[in-house]
């Protein structure tokens, strides 16, 4: 901590009286006003110290803590609550209930179908829970508080009131509080505010949680915590497992809200319609009425999207990639540009000092003594700064009086020495181009550097105090400092898939252009020869969107940059995903549609990222990218078969109500068939590879198949019912005719199923034969036979059925293809 910095932040000795707050001390912002003496509260003395540990355990006592539960999960009961108390789930409990009474145990299979697929749910969702939570904690950010005189890292949940709280580049502030220590401090409060300046903080300026440290570092006294702490509500809730606020799960709820509003009407007829047809037999006829009605209900399309989704974050929580919001799973699978920050995500985090050339006759040994002092003034350097430290370790007896820690705005640090000898200058440390004027002739030898793919930093000689606004105007360059990056090993096998993809890659990075452009070059990134230096980037967001779309390298980029960029890449209909581990990606990576961060990264960008790949392998983002896509595509095509199924239940009852004759089936019937055709192979394809990137309009792709071929489905059935009808006589004929036409539905759903089911592989192959095996062996087996009440009866009307089935499936086949064309999604 510089000299300056340190008288500001002394006060008064710890457990000093509290008293009135003398003139010009700081004070509480958020303090409520006396209406009568309109005078804040005196703040809180600041302990440089810290609190002692009876102090703590007093404050813990009283609980004055920072118990803010911060969940990365639903509890147990909620969980349990949330796939059981379901709308249809009390639907279909109603019916069961009445089919106990009213028909044999065959006909309420239906019930132990919802009570086995809620089961199934209320596992995966708790296993999904134990990875997650596991997980947070290896995630978990830990500030750094002085207690006892000695700092250590605590949980933020044992955070008490009073606590002194440390801060540094990238560290979010995790309670309110007054700063007490300021050494260069800025603070970014822009996802509070909106305001995108960083403010720069001095002793007794107040902190609110939420914030983030861009540069500098410093402490504050903890004045507000847990559920009075600003952001605190906000914290809790971003960081919450939560299967809602996405498109796949917004459409799927739209279906079934019209699905209910068609089902009243429908049932309510229906019912009326078998009274009356079955007016001797009330109990066959409220059997078949339930039989019209269950189907309707698309009740496993709600549970397998939970299913999918909750195994998507346990298959990916094994390859150490913490999902922070569910919801960003499907997000990436839409993702088709993908912004890069290129340190720390193509290039690992530490540097190496190559080389250090001397300019205009300066001494080395003196540079390297400039280059030591400059390292020992910043308590938290940056990667750059580290690897100059450890090529040249403090050696100068020198005094520091000022120092302008590094921050991605300006590009350069700096320090004011007293160099014991008389001498006091003022240094410079940062981006050549922004510290030589153009056309300067050492910006040649540094270009040929960068073309390298090396980073090329310059030691110069300020002319002006370092608190002086442009302190970089007429620097003397004195040295270059030449830092080589090391590559990601997994970086161009990961930047190849996403071109495989069809996802565009835009490396974009505070670092020069040319250097940056050499770094994609080694990588293989298309158009990596054409770089483009941000700081000529047009500031319409029109003009940019356009330089962006045609590029794929961009240098000298700042933050504020970084996040219009994303602004405009999103202008023009792009879903964009954003990477990064420093201070400076924090906002972009807010404003991203996915927020990814290395697990290493500051603790800024690792809470707004809605993925953390914890283990800081940027070769885990294609599994991300594919597990999404795996669950957008394979929901769009499986809910397909459910909407299906409740398009031609609805006609059926519809034409049924119409025609005034028995519903063709029961319960049990329509169990078979959804099992067969759609429950089984649903659960089996869901879970299967899916690389098709996603596409929006869920509910259109999905509707644009499901109505046609419903109604083809209800269509084929009837008419095979009412031939049947016409065909059979005698007291078993109504068996016979249900007979007929479950046979011609199966067929026709069949044939839904293997539309659905492509491309094949041997295992969908395998998995359609196996479910029309079933469906003949119910049909050839007695016992099965008497269980389901199905029965072929003579060859006519059992061919028939089949012909009917196979013109209906030949329609499918024509309409689905039709579709495709007249309404592409």
């Amino acid at each position: 901590m510089t000299e300056r910095a340190q008288i500001e932040s002394e006060g008064p000795e710890p457990g000093a009286g509290a008293g009135p707050a003398p003139a010009g001390t700081a004070i509480d912002a958020g303090a409520e006003l006396d209406p009568v003496h309109p005078v804040k509260p005196p703040a809180p003395r600041f302990k440089p110290a810290g609190l002692s540990t009876a102090e703590v355990a007093e404050r813990v006592a009283r609980g004055a803590v920072n118990d803010v539960p911060v969940r990365s999960s639903r509890s147990t009961s909620e969980i349990v609550r949330a796939n059981v108390f379901t709308r249809f789930n009390a639907i279909i409990g109603v019916l069961w209930v009445v089919m106990f009474f009213v028909a044999p145990i065959q006909d309420s299979l239906f019930g132990f179908v919802i009570i086995a697929n809620t089961g199934i749910g209320i596992i995966q969702e708790m296993r999904a829970k134990k990875t997650l939570d596991s997980l947070a904690v290896i995630g978990e950010a830990k500030p750094s508080v002085r207690r006892d005189g000695r700092t250590a890292e605590i949980s933020t949940s044992e955070i008490v009131l009073d606590d002194v709280i440390e801060l540094g580049p990238g560290d979010k502030v995790v309670v309110d509080g007054l700063v007490g220590e300021a050494d260069g401090l800025e603070i970014d409060e822009s996802l509070l505010t909106g305001e995108a300046d960083p403010v720069l903080k001095k002793p007794g300026d107040p902190v609110m949680s939420g914030s983030f440290v861009v540069a500098g570092g410093g402490a504050f006294t903890a004045t507000k915590v847990g559920r009075e702490a600003y952001a605190a509500q906000l914290a809790e809730e971003a960081s919450r497992f939560t299967l809602v606020h996405s498109e796949l799960r917004s459409g799927i709820s739209t279906i079934l809200k019209y699905v209910t509003w068609m089902m009243i009407p429908t049932s309510i007829g229906l019912i009326i319609s078998q009274l009356i047809v079955k007016d001797k037999n009330l109990k066959d006829a409220i059997a078949r009425t339930v039989g019209g009605i269950v189907p309707m209900i698309p009740e496993g399309l709600v549970l397998l999207t939970s299913v999918a989704f909750a195994i998507g974050v346990i298959r990916l929580g094994r390859k150490q990639c913490l999902v922070q919001e569910l919801p960003a799973i499907e997000g990436l699978a839409r993702v088709d540009v993908v912004c890069l920050d290129k340190t720390g995500t193509l290039t690992e985090g530490g540097m190496d000092v190559t080389e250090c050339r001397p300019l205009g006759g300066a001494d080395a040994a003196y540079v390297k003594k400039v280059l030591g002092a400059l390292g020992e003034s910043d308590p938290r350097p940056n990667a750059s700064l580290q690897a100059i430290i450890d090529a040249y370790p403090d050696s100068a007896e020198w005094r520091c009086t000022e120092s302008l820690p590094f921050s991605s705005a300006r590009k350069y640090s700096g320090a004011s020495f007293s160099e014991g000898d008389g001498e006091n200058n003022t240094w410079l440390l940062g981006a050549p181009d922004v510290l030589l004027p153009a056309g300067d002739p050492a910006l040649e030898e540094i270009n040929e550097l960068n073309e390298q793919g090396l980073r090329v930093l310059l030691l110069g000689r300020a002319a002006r105090e370092l608190d002086d606004p442009a302190v970089a105007t007429g620097v003397k360059p004195t040295a270059l400092v030449v830092l080589e990056q090391r590559l990601r090993p997994d970086a161009a096998d990961t930047l190849r898939y996403f071109e495989d993809q069809g996802v565009k890659a835009k490396v974009i990075s505070g670092d020069n252009a040319v250097s940056v452009g050499a770094v994609a070059g080694k990588l293989g990134l298309p158009g990596a020869e054409n770089t483009v230096d941000a700081r000529k980037l047009p500031t319409e967001q029109g003009a940019m969107a356009e330089v962006l779309d045609q590029n794929a390298v961009f240098g000298r980029v700042t933050p504020q940059q970084k996040r219009d960029m994303v602004a405009a890449l999103q202008s023009r209909g792009h879903t964009v995903a954003m990477t990064g581990d420093g201070v400076n990606d924090v906002l972009a990576l807010k404003d991203a549609d996915i927020g990814v961060s290395m697990g290493s990264g500051s603790e800024a960008t690792r809470a707004v990222a809605q993925i953390v790949l914890l283990n800081n392998s940027f070769s885990t983002l294609p599994s991300v990218v594919a597990e999404g896509r795996r669950v957008i595509g394979n929901i769009t095509r499986v809910a397909t078969l459910f909407l299906t199924k409740t398009v031609y239940s609805v006609l059926l009852a519809v034409l049924v109500v119409c025609s005034q004759v028995e519903y063709p089936f029961l319960p049990r019937h329509l169990t078979l068939l959804s099992t067969l055709t759609i429950g089984i192979p649903a659960f089996f394809l869901a879970l299967a590879p899916n690389k098709e990137r996603a596409k929006p309009h869920f509910v259109k792709r999905v509707m644009r198949y499901a109505i046609p071929g419903g109604v083809i489905a209800a269509v084929s059935c009837f008419v095979t019912y009412v031939i049947a009808r016409h065909h059979y006589s005698g007291p078993d004929a109504l068996k016979a005719e249900t007979s007929a036409a479950t046979l011609a539905l199966f067929l026709t759903s069949m044939w839904v199923l293997a539309i659905i089911a492509r491309p094949y592989t041997w295992w969908r192959v395998g998995l359609v034969g196996a479910m029309g095996l079933a469906f003949l062996i119910v049909l050839v087996v007695p016992w099965l036979q008497d269980f389901f009440q199905l029965k072929l009866e003579g060859a006519v009307m059992p061919w028939t059925a089949v012909g009917i089935a196979a013109v209906a499936a030949v329609l499918i086949e024509f309409t689905f293809r039709w579709v495709d064309r007249r309404f592409p999604a």
